[in-house]
This record gives structure tokens, sequence and C-alpha cells, in this order.
């Protein structure tokens, strides 16, 4: 059992909190790059408990400053983006995307002390889409984060956001327990729905696994396995990479490259930016017949964003409308009544309340990989607060580049990591399949 000491361990993020030094290691996603334009407006982020505001420049760099203006602490965020820098509309004074003040037209020229006036800025950059921010203490920020699903080409991402209404933890949590797909995802599907070559039918004919888990360089890994055909057995493998970034199986482990990051917004909101290679295997949506399976949508549609602070990428189906539940539809054609995986999800993470009070839980052999996760995060927290020890993946981010998730199966007695690994020795990569053509 998880106590409440870990609990709020491992829940609180903002600053001054171990969890929060733990994240502030790493590069954090703050957005996607199409959210700022040159010269656009300044976009209200809430990052890590910290109020924020973001804006694309002149020249398209992109700034991220505290909100406050550090001469009488007025909201940046309604400041006017233009000629190369942010200009607070209280005084006029201006800065650039490091936070320089470059201009003070209040003051006459002989009290002008615009040289020793920075505001709070953040160093930042952009890959693949996103706008990453770099929120610790070095002076050179480490290297970016090296997933695999971030190295694929721009035109060859899937890249989308997804605001959940809870701790981060319980949301990253729902996408390494892997038995919750055959009951709350398709607990009304059963296999004569599935085409029979379909890799994922095994989910249908067994909806018990068991599990092997290992603590690995990245995180943590997982693989929930089952009998597939007589002689085989059917694995899922996924892994938890930290700070945040959850990998789960969505199609063959051969070319499923993806990952998605729970960015915690503060305590009790969390940002999923996801991200997949367009060349991989579609997941499973279909029946036998080639008809949509029941709400089983991958793509939810979300609310028209808003400059409040948690009013960007929110889902239509929410807490306010009991996520459009269908009570008809759980009846007959759908386990949960709820249409779409993300809200199905939302649903369940977020009744368990803002932030969940694990002390209530009782955790069972299908919660191994929690467990163990919840596990490495807390001795990674307290060795950096004991003895300064850099958390895993800040130096070497690369380590991760071994880590995907997906399906397989392996004849019985072959050892787990052995099938793991000699099938991620014949896998598609997107690096080399680029470098080839």
């Amino acid at each position: 059992m998880t106590s409440q000491m870990e609990n709020e361990l491992l829940t609180g993020v903002g600053p001054g909190t171990p969890m929060g030094a733990l994240m502030r290691q790493y590069w954090v996603p703050a957005c996607l790059s199409s959210e700022l334009k040159a010269d656009g407006d300044p976009l209200r982020l809430m990052l890590l408990g910290e109020r924020l505001i973001a804006f694309r420049d002149s020249a398209g760099q992109v700034g991220v400053l505290d909100h406050r203006c550090p001469h009488r602490c007025a909201s940046l965020f309604f400041g006017r983006n233009e000629e190369g820098g942010l200009r607070c509309v209280y005084h006029g004074w201006k800065y650039d995307v490091a936070g320089n003040c470059i201009d003070m037209p209040n003051l006459p020229v002989d009290r002008n002390f615009q040289g020793r006036v920075k505001a709070k800025a953040y160093k930042v950059a952009e890959r693949g889409g996103l706008v990453y921010v770099y929120m610790g203490e070095r002076d050179v920020a480490p290297q970016l984060p090296a997933l695999e699903a971030m190295l694929c080409p721009l035109d060859e991402t899937n890249l989308w956001a997804r605001q959940r209404q809870c701790n981060w933890l319980q949301a990253l949590e729902g996408d390494i327990d892997t038995s919750h797909f055959s009951f709350l995802h398709t607990g009304k599907i059963t296999v004569n729905d599935i085409d029979p070559n379909h890799l994922e039918r095994f989910q249908f004919t067994d909806r018990a696994p068991r599990y092997h888990t290992r603590r690995t360089d990245w995180g943590t890994m997982y693989a929930a396995y089952r009998p597939a055909h007589p002689g085989y057995i059917y694995y899922r493998f996924a892994h938890f990479v930290f700070p945040f970034w959850a990998l789960f199986p969505n199609g063959p482990l051969t070319d499923n490259v993806l990952a998605q990051g729970w960015v915690p917004m503060d305590d009790t909101h969390t940002m999923a930016f996801t991200l997949s290679w367009t060349r991989k295997t579609p997941v499973l949506q279909l029946d036998k017949l080639g008809q949509p399976l029941p709400l089983l949508d991958r793509v939810s549609p979300t609310l028209p964003n808003t400059a409040d602070w948690f009013g960007r990428w929110r889902v239509a189906a929410n807490q306010a409308n009991d996520y459009l539940i269908d009570r008809e539809a759980q009846r007959t054609i759908s386990y949960t009544g709820i249409a779409g995986v993300f809200p199905q999800d939302s649903a369940v993470t977020e009744s368990m309340g803002e932030i969940s009070d694990r002390t209530l839980e009782n955790l069972a052999p299908s919660d191994r990989m929690i467990v163990m996760t919840r596990r490495r995060l807390i001795d990674a927290v307290r060795a950096l607060q004991d003895k300064g020890t850099v958390p895993p993946g800040v130096d070497d981010p690369e380590i991760s580049s071994a880590a995907r998730s997906g399906d397989l199966i392996a004849p019985e007695g072959q050892p787990w990591l052995e099938a793991y690994e000699q099938t991620m020795g014949q896998a598609l990569h997107p690096i080399v399949a680029l470098a080839a053509e």
C-alpha cells in the first residue's frame, strides 16, 4: 500500500516540492508549436504549478516568462507582442524571449535602468512540433529527451494534446495498467467479433493476463502475457520512462512507435502530449466485417480553446456532463456507454478525485507495474533529495531508445526479454527507414 506521506511525495509538483524538483531536471513539453504565432497573442501556460506566458517574437523565437512583469507584477498575458518582444501594457516595459528588459519608455533617458531588470525566463527548445521548457537550475540545460517517437520526421508524426482534470500520476498509471483495456474499452467485445488473424484477439480469449516486470535504465517495463496459439504466448509490452512518459501497447512491437507524456500543469490538472509514427500499424478499431467497434473512437472532440489557465485542449465529454454517458448503449453495445478511449480513461481516473487517496487501495497482482513504477519514482526523488543523484535519463536520454511498446507472439519457453530483444532487432525504425529512402 502507498502511504499518505508517499502519496504526497509522488503527486506534488509545484516549486519547492521533491517531485517538482525531479521534474525540473528534465525538458518539459509546454505546448504545441502551432499554438504560437510570430507577433501573435501571448499564451497562458500552467506548468508544474507555475503561471507562465509563452509568446513567439517577430523572428520566430519562443519565449516563456513568468506571467508577472518585474516592474509592478501586472500580468504579461495582456502584453503587446510586437517588434521583437513582449511589452507590458501597464507602463510599456518590454522584454525579449530571454527575459531581458529592452525598453522602459515611461522613464527619462537619464533614469533608465533596463540593463539591470530581467523577467524570469526559462530556456526553450522546439522539436517535432512541440515547445519544450527547461525549468531547472543548470546554466547549460541537458539534452532533449530522445524517445523514438520524438525523432520521427515532423511530416510522419501524429501529434495531439488533451487535458485531464486530475493529478498526473493517476493519469499516467492508466497507461501502464494493461488489463483494463479488456474491460473499460472493449469489455462488450468478444473474440468472435474480431478478425481471427488480428494480433490483439487474444485479449478477448483471456482477460486475466499474468505479468513480468522489471526496473530499467529509463524507468520500468512490463510484459503482460496470455496463451496464444497452442505452443505460443501472446505478449503486450509497455514502459514508463522518466519523468512522466508512457509507452503503451497499441499495435505490433515491430512498428508501434509512440509516446505519451503526462505533463503536470499543477497538482490537479495534467496535459497529455501524444506522439506516434504515421507508418505504424493501425490500432484495433474494426470488427471482422470491417465495421467500427462500438464507441472505441481514438480521437476525441475538444471544446474550443480559451485563454484561461486551464482553457486549452479540454475534451468535450468531461466531468461536467458525465462524459456524455449513454446508459442504453452501456446495456446493449458498450461496456461503459462512453464514446472514445480518452473519455473512458478520463471518467475512471478523474472519478478517483483530483488526487487519488492511494491509502484506500487494495492492490492486486495485476498492479505489479504500477507498484514498481511508484517505487522507482520514490527512490529517484529521495536519491535526488538526499544525495543529489541525477535522475535517470537526464544526462543520457539516449538510453530510452531501447524502449518500445507493443504486441508479439513468441514460442512457449522462450524467455520474455529474449523475445522482446529479438523482435526489436527485427523491428522497423523511423530513422533507419528515413535513411534508407
